[in-house]
């Protein structure tokens, strides 16, 4: 049975904390290492989220990147003073399809290391940059579960030209013994998951459409959802990247504009909590 909220079925909220250039469709066009010399906007954008939130009475699970605790760490202890739950996105938004076993185990325990020295929290959750984690490389979760995580969040059920693996499960499941994994949402239709989680399909599809598939899973499948956005998705006036493609532009920058007024809608709507207290994580 699917856990509740003030009477209503409880779903899995949270924000992968990452800023513009940092987005792995713009990974050919911001190296690395000159990160530090762009201009940062993800610590008034969370500020933002934050407010948000606190006006909704929410509260979520904030996949946050290594790095950005590093350079922010007032910012994070923020989030978890407001009673979020802070997790890991990684160090440097590296895919673990493009790591070897060495250096996806560095990162996951780098980024680990950093989050808790923050927070002063241990952190339990972890979630694959770009839901890089699929067939090819599901050795990945034995490093997470090995770097001491109790939940992975990084497989999307669908079929995607960057990440997907629509096979998998699509509701929580152990792929190693005292790790959950907790999919991303889809809809099952017509024998298809279609994307009903968040991201970018958020600002593509109508809202109407993002509410029935949540209202769907939660009464037609029993189950809470999990939604994911980006703080720059609500940020239309970001940098514009030059010389990316026009379908890498037109997916990053699409609605931006209306990103905030649909996650005002869907705040109330729907009953949302974190992760570690919408799934079963410490009784495994």
């Amino acid at each position: 049975m699917a856990p509740t909220l003030n009477g209503r079925v409880k779903n899995a909220l949270s924000v992968d904390v990452e800023d513009y250039f940092q987005v792995s469709a713009f990974e050919m066009h911001f190296a690395r290492e000159h990160w530090d010399r762009l201009p940062c906007r993800v610590e008034r954008n969370v500020d933002r989220i934050l407010e948000l939130f606190s006006q909704a009475e929410v509260r979520a699970t904030f996949f946050t990147l290594g790095w950005i605790a590093r350079r922010y760490p007032q910012m994070v202890r923020r989030i978890a003073a407001a009673g979020h739950e802070v997790a890991s996105h990684g160090f440097a938004h590296e895919r673990a399809s493009t790591l070897d076993r060495r250096a996806f185990s560095a990162d996951l325990e780098s980024a680990k290391a950093v989050l808790e020295e923050v927070t002063g929290t241990p952190v339990k959750g972890y979630r694959a940059p770009s839901f890089s984690i699929g067939a090819g490389n599901l050795w990945a979760f034995d490093c997470i579960a090995a770097a001491g995580y109790r939940y992975s969040s990084s497989i999307y059920p669908v079929r995607h030209d960057h990440y997907g693996m629509p096979g998998a499960p699509r509701f929580a499941f152990e792929p190693r013994t005292g790790l959950l994994e907790v999919p991303i949402t889809t809809a099952r239709l017509l024998r298809t998951n279609f994307p009903a989680g968040g991201g970018g399909y958020f600002r593509l599809l109508p809202y109407a459409c993002s509410r029935w598939f949540i209202d769907r899973v939660n009464r037609c499948d029993g189950q809470p959802a999990v939604f994911y956005f980006h703080p720059w998705e609500l940020d239309p006036g970001q940098p514009r990247v030059r010389g990316a493609a026009a379908k890498t532009r037109l997916r990053h920058y699409l609605n931006l504009s209306r990103t905030e007024r649909r996650l005002a809608r869907l705040l109330t709507d729907f009953a949302w909590d974190r992760f570690d207290r919408t799934f079963p994580i410490e009784g495994m």
